[in-house]
């Protein structure tokens, strides 16, 4: 005690000293335990980054912004399908009505069937014998299958508006319109009324099959495309085969009236400049009915 007192300053600078080297090592283990913290998360985000920077494509780079990028042609491409709607107009059911009847839909098939059969005539295209236009099955019924309705009339529309095309080509004949199966009453229908495909939905629209086989030449085919191409609603063509039609087909689309006569030798026996074949022609299309906006 008595050094103590004798050192006294001594003695209270050497414990000041311990109480500011204890201090300075609480501080440097703080310090370390933040840097290492620091350096783990630094760490961290430079994996996620070099992660990110690897995939293809990659969000880009203090240079390019490929996040920016794809949000901006995120709305070019919904502006351009806007700006597209006159193009995809949907076609109109028949019946267009919000609630349909079996006897509404029975009276409206048969006026329907009746109208394409007498627009037929006028544009001077054969049919097959009293043909209902794919719906044998439906067109003898007046009460139809549960939840069918609908599909049917949607159908129908659809029907008409391909069957006008092809009247306003002036095929030489129509050989048949098959489409999908949409009611229970189509299982005792000719296999000829149907396709074997199926309505497809995607994120966008619902694509709709249908085949049509029609006999015609080059022109009548050139003439049911651009049909299709100028149609206010959106028909893709997935699929053709042409093949000629036949000896007996010539022999029936010969009958036409307004059919021009064979190509062959003149009186004065002038060379043959175009023989052209009838031809039988299968299109496979679908048709493109976009979903309604959310």
């Amino acid at each position: 005690m008595g050094w103590i007192k004798r050192n006294l300053f001594f003695t209270i600078g050497g414990i000041i000293a311990l109480l500011l080297l204890g201090a300075a090592a609480f501080y440097d283990y703080k310090s370390w335990s933040h840097n290492s913290a620091a350096l783990d998360r630094l760490n961290e985000i430079y994996g996620t980054l070099k992660e990110l920077g690897d995939q293809k494509p990659s969000p880009g780079n203090a240079k390019i912004d490929n996040i920016k990028m794809a949000r901006e042609q995120e709305l070019e491409v919904r502006d351009w399908i806007n700006q597209t709607g006159d193009y995809f107009k949907p076609i109109a059911p028949i019946p267009d009505s919000p609630e349909v009847t079996s006897e509404l839909y029975a009276a409206q098939l048969r006026k329907t069937i009746d109208q394409l059969q007498h627009e037929a005539e006028t544009a001077s295209v054969l049919l097959p014998p009293k043909y209902g236009f794919s719906f044998e099955a439906q067109r003898s019924i007046v009460k139809f299958a549960p939840g069918s309705l609908h599909p049917l009339a949607v159908q129908l529309g659809e029907v008409k508006t391909i069957s006008e095309i092809l009247f306003a080509a002036r095929v030489n004949s129509l050989d048949g319109i098959q489409r999908n199966r949409v009611s229970d009453d189509d299982t005792a229908g000719p296999q000829t009324d149907y396709n074997n495909d199926i309505s497809v939905t995607n994120n966008l629209a619902v694509l709709t099959p249908y085949v049509i086989t029609f006999r015609g030449f080059s022109g009548e085919l050139a003439g049911v495309l651009g049909g299709f191409a100028a149609s206010p609603h959106e028909f893709i063509v997935t699929g053709i085969n042409v093949q000629p039609a036949g000896a007996v087909a010539q022999a029936d689309a010969s009958s036409l009236a307004g059919m021009p006569p064979a190509a062959g030798a003149g009186r004065g026996g002038l060379p043959t400049v175009l023989n052209e074949q009838l031809l039988r022609i299968t299109l496979e299309i679908e048709i493109v009915k976009p979903l309604p906006k959310k």
